[in-house]
C-alpha cells in the first residue's frame, strides 16, 4: 500500500468548507471511491492551523489507472477548491509499512 501526503495552509473562512470537503467522507474520498484501489482518507489539523491529508491506496498502479480514467474529474475539483488555501504542497508518496 501506498499514502499520499499533502499538506495545507488554508484560509480562516474557507476552514469549515476544506474539513467537509477533504474529510474521510468528503468529496474529495467519494471521488477516489470510484477506485476498488483507494483504501481511504484521513485528515490532519495542526496546533498551527496548518492541514495534513493521507490517502491511502493499494498501490501506485492503483492510483495511477484512477488517475488515467478519473483525471478530468480530480483536477475539476482541485479547480473547485483553489481559493480555499494560501498554499498546497505535495509531501510525497509512501510505503505504508506493517
Amino acid at each position: 500500500m501506498i499514502a499520499l501526503i499533502w499538506r495545507y495552509e488554508v484560509k480562516e473562512e474557507a476552514r469549515a468548507a476544506f474539513e467537509a470537503t477533504y474529510g474521510p467522507t468528503g468529496a474529495w474520498a467519494q471521488l477516489f471511491a470510484r477506485s476498488a484501489g483507494f483504501r481511504g482518507t484521513e485528515l490532519f489539523r495542526a496546533e498551527d492551523g496548518s492541514y495534513l491529508t493521507l490517502d491511502v491506496w493499494g498501490s501506485q498502479a492503483e492510483f495511477d489507472a484512477f488517475m488515467a480514467e478519473y483525471g478530468e474529474d480530480y483536477r475539476s475539483l482541485d479547480r473547485s477548491t483553489e481559493g480555499w488555501t494560501r498554499s498546497e504542497h505535495r509531501i510525497g508518496s509512501y510505503e505504508v509499512l506493517g
